[in-house]
């Protein structure tokens, strides 16, 4: 049975993966630390690692993608799309007032990942403005956190499997500023694995880092993908952290990284002098509400 390693037990990545393998045999190994996350797979002790990359309202998450360009070299091998969909949690008979309804105002702290906390901003200024916010490493150890120390005043943002699985109440459901709210997930590891869904998709991550003082590389590596009308899906700059003013480029490009012309697009970008790695080639799944069976 495979092993995929992912954040604490009750977590989006939970979610998002239960989702993706819609029922598939597989073991979770959970970490509390995305580091650990990525050091399982990469010291052999799971086979997979769920990896949250980007998301709808907050972009990139930067420091998981650092952590694939300059700390590990696993190659993504799916991708896929889950909502993000938040909650405020806690034990609601903490947070009543004396007619039995909600009672926000007792809410001493609330604690989350910055980026669940940073998608909620609105509700927090709205509902809970006295509340002090607590950054942790994922929100379900937030909830975790609040389970542990009854009688404070805590809440935390995260999901209902979170809830459910650390005893504690939704206080609120869906508080999200907004309700397009997505992330990207990928599954790094060493080898391909067997989704039993259609794809919407094939994708190929690359990086790019230019040769130093060549006006205009840029422009001629865009232009070796539109000639060939290549779609880019995403391009982003992230410094390389060798000097100041040194990036290279992330870039997702719509085809498998054996297409002749891709291939060709390579070779031409290499042929200008820039590095080019490739971070992995891979289908991707987007998300289908009527297919979630999250257990």
């Amino acid at each position: 049975m495979k092993k995929i390693a992912l954040l604490p037990s009750g977590s989006v990545s939970h979610e998002a993966i239960l989702y993706l393998l819609n029922g598939e045999p597989v073991e979770f190994v959970h970490h509390k630390l995305i580091s650990d996350v990525f050091m399982s797979t990469v010291e052999g002790k799971s086979d997979y690692s769920v990896i949250p990359i980007e998301n709808t309202i907050e972009g990139s998450v930067s420091l998981h993608m650092d952590w694939l360009v300059n700390e590990v070299d696993l190659p993504m091998q799916v991708e896929w799309v889950y909502p993000s969909i938040q909650n405020l949690i806690g034990n609601a008979a903490e947070f009543q007032s004396n007619d039995g309804t909600k009672d926000y105002s007792k809410i001493t702290k609330i604690w989350s990942h910055q980026v669940a906390t940073a998608q909620c901003r609105q509700f927090l200024a709205k509902a809970a403005p006295q509340a002090e916010l607590e950054q942790v490493g994922s929100t379900s150890e937030g909830v975790k956190i609040v389970k542990e120390n009854p009688g404070k005043g805590w809440a935390a943002i995260g999901t209902t499997l979170g809830a459910a699985t650390h005893g504690l109440n939704v206080l609120a459901e869906r508080i999200t500023d907004h309700d397009n709210n997505y992330t990207r997930f990928v599954l790094i590891g060493r080898e391909p694995i067997l989704v039993n869904r259609s794809p919407e998709h094939i994708k190929t991550s690359i990086l790019v880092t230019l040769p130093e003082d060549v006006p205009g590389a840029l422009h001629q590596v865009l232009s070796a993908f539109a000639w060939r009308r290549l779609n880019l899906s995403r391009i982003e700059s992230r410094p390389t952290k060798k000097k100041l003013g040194n990036y290279y480029f992330y870039i997702d490009v719509m085809a498998a990284a054996d297409s002749v012309l891709l291939v060709a697009a390579m070779g031409e970008i290499e042929a200008l002098g820039c590095l080019v790695r490739v971070l992995g080639t891979y289908p991707g799944y987007a998300y289908e509400s009527e297919k979630m069976e999250v257990k």
